[in-house]
């Protein structure tokens, strides 16, 4: 179920914001939060859609993921990072694709 699509948070004075293209509940009992990166690359040149998620990219989606979870109240649900990657028309849904830690 779709909770909020391009979620921002703004950058501050010595570093640059973060967002999240898609937040979703999953179906499950646990009721998991998972944050969603969408890529899109015409073509696979240079590794693709996937790859193109650099460590700084991956930091800025947590940065963003944690200051989402830091609105909620009581505790916080289950959260895992899937990436979308879109090559050409190829599309690949990659279920814990990166972590927090």
């Amino acid at each position: 179920m779709l909770v909020q699509r391009n979620y921002r948070v703004a950058a501050g004075p010595s570093a640059r914001g973060g967002e999240i293209d898609l937040i979703l509940r999953a179906p499950d009992r646990e009721g998991t939060l998972v944050f969603v990166e969408v890529r899109s690359r015409g073509r696979s040149d240079h590794g693709g859609a996937a790859a193109s998620i650099t460590h700084a990219k991956r930091r800025r989606i947590i940065l963003a993921a944690r200051h989402y979870l830091q609105r909620l109240r009581g505790e916080w649900p289950p959260c895992r990072f899937d990436v979308v990657a879109i090559d050409g028309e190829a599309l690949e849904w990659l279920v814990a694709a990166f972590d927090a830690g």
